[in-house]
């Protein structure tokens, strides 16, 4: 059976087709004409509830089976919503559910539990070959205010290392001899030092262990010379900037001496190469912060001699749920990439830009709406490169808002966004406040303290976000100023 690509042109004799993953929950929109129903948030919850509510109508048509499962918190139907806009290319005006029966909001569904995820398939042909993946922790408490991977998957939860961590790893090294820690800051579990020392037992000297980006202070010659026995090679760290001022803006706790100690303590644990990861264009960001990243990673070479560094730099992309989702892309964060490649290649430092015209895609795709769907299409069927979204957008101009609208336009707090129905578990005003904290860093280099706030929202229940355009209180129209 040929499914249609578009939910419009799907009849009850097709399957409902669903997705999920953080994409789709941060912000389903741009997909949203291609899914019949999408789950938000973690699959421990979702699936189940899915499965079970979809049991009680799978003999109903498909507008009854898609009414029902609506219901079920977490289960968004794209189709069962309004989007009006102030013209064809303008601002989106109001997102509302098409009757009362169906939930004007949808509440993100977060697991609670200390089970994490591991591999279920382990093959020669995945993207990291026979690698076992476990996952040792779940989100990140540092909330850097452009990370995605920290506020959309809050709280900051870790697998229970003699209930979870250690039999799934017994599991995975009968079947491969390769071992991936996955996390976003892998090395802040509570029980790391005990989950190191038991990798470092005799039996497993012949596994080979990597990890995913660990947090810089946590890079101890302790770590860097279990990693080097057990065949790893190099560590990656995200430092951002080797700026101080800019990594207050962006909430980035973190200083160049901490930095210079997880070098140091790599090299003399025997790692021959440090990665580390940066970004270019960041709100706030002047030529002088990137004079100081090169000044850092110069210090870098001379403080560990004989270490292989390589700077790997992204371009600020802005995501839903951050408080950076009103920042638009940087139009000077190209210029930027070439001038840190030039200062610093010239001193043998590795560097390796993403691509900037695919994080202007990447951006595109995080800030669109559903009227991006045309364009997806047309792109995917000119082949899925830069140049087929330059030629779809040029077919389509006139029927969706310009590409400066949805990439490099500062957005108003007052604005309804695409995702404004989609609930996080953070409000929207508590993202506007940590906005207003790094604004303030910008003008005068204030460090707030929010780690209380962010847990008291996190334990309370869900609080409604404006869905029209003047229902915002005076209070979160302040830095209407700030983003325009």
């Amino acid at each position: 059976m040929q499914i249609p690509i578009r939910v419009s042109d799907r009849t009850s004799h097709h399957p409902l087709i669903f997705g999920g993953g953080p994409v789709l929950t941060a912000n389903p929109e741009p997909f949203a004409d291609f899914f019949d129903l999408i789950l938000l948030g973690d699959g421990e919850l979702l699936l189940g509830e899915f499965i079970e509510s979809y049991k009680a109508v799978r003999r109903a048509d498909r507008s009854t089976q898609l009414r029902h499962l609506a219901q079920i918190p977490g289960i968004y139907v794209p189709s069962l919503y309004e989007i009006t806009y102030d013209r064809p290319d303008g601002a989106i005006q109001s997102i509302q559910p098409l009757d009362a029966a169906i939930p004007a909001q949808v509440q993100k569904q977060t697991y609670r539990g200390n089970t994490l995820s591991a591999s279920t398939v382990v093959t020669e042909k995945a993207a990291w070959e026979n690698i076992y993946m476990v996952e040792v922790v779940r989100s990140c408490p540092e909330m850097c205010r452009f990370c995605l991977a920290s506020y959309l998957t809050l709280p900051f939860r870790a697998a229970s290392l003699e209930a979870s961590l250690i039999p799934a790893i017994d599991r995975g090294l009968q079947v491969t001899h390769r071992l991936g820690l996955l996390g976003a800051s892998v090395t802040q579990h509570p029980e790391f030092e005990a989950l190191l020392d038991h990798l470092d037992r005799p039996q497993y000297d012949d596994v080979r262990l990597s990890l995913s980006s660990v947090r810089t202070n946590t890079v101890t010659e302790k770590l860097a010379r279990v990693l080097v026995k057990h065949d790893s090679r190099s560590i990656t760290i995200a430092v951002e900037s080797g700026s101080d001022r800019l990594r207050r803006i962006i909430n980035k706790k973190l200083s160049n001496e901490e930095i210079t100690q997880a070098a140091i303590n790599a090299k003399a644990g025997g790692l021959s190469a440090l990665k580390l990861y940066g970004m270019a264009g960041v709100p706030g960001e002047e030529p002088e912060d990137l004079d100081l990243t090169v000044a850092m990673l110069r210090s870098l070479k001379k403080a560990a001699p004989g270490l292989r560094l390589t700077y790997g730099c992204s371009t600020f992309v802005p995501k839903a749920h951050t408080p950076f989702q009103w920042f638009g892309v940087s139009p000077d964060a190209e210029k930027r990439l070439k001038s840190l490649q030039k200062q610093l290649r010239s001193q043998g430092i590795d560097f390796r830009p993403e691509s900037y015209n695919w994080s202007v895609i990447q951006a595109l795709i995080s800030r669109g709406d559903r009227r991006l769907a045309p364009l997806l299409e047309l792109a995917r069927h000119y082949g899925d490169t830069l140049g087929s979204f330059r030629r779809a957008f040029k077919e389509l101009q006139g029927q969706l808002p310009e590409l400066n609208y949805y990439v490099h336009a500062n957005w108003s707090p007052e604005q309804v966004l695409p995702w404004s129905h989609i609930h996080s578990g953070l409000s929207q005003a508590m993202l506007i406040n940590h906005l207003a904290s790094a604004t303030a860093e910008m003008k005068a280099n204030i460090q707030p303290e929010i780690a209380s706030e962010i847990a008291s929202e996190i334990a309370s229940e869900p609080v409604p976000v404006p869905q029209a355009i003047g229902q915002l209180p005076d209070s979160q129209k302040l830095l209407r100023t700030v983003v325009e």
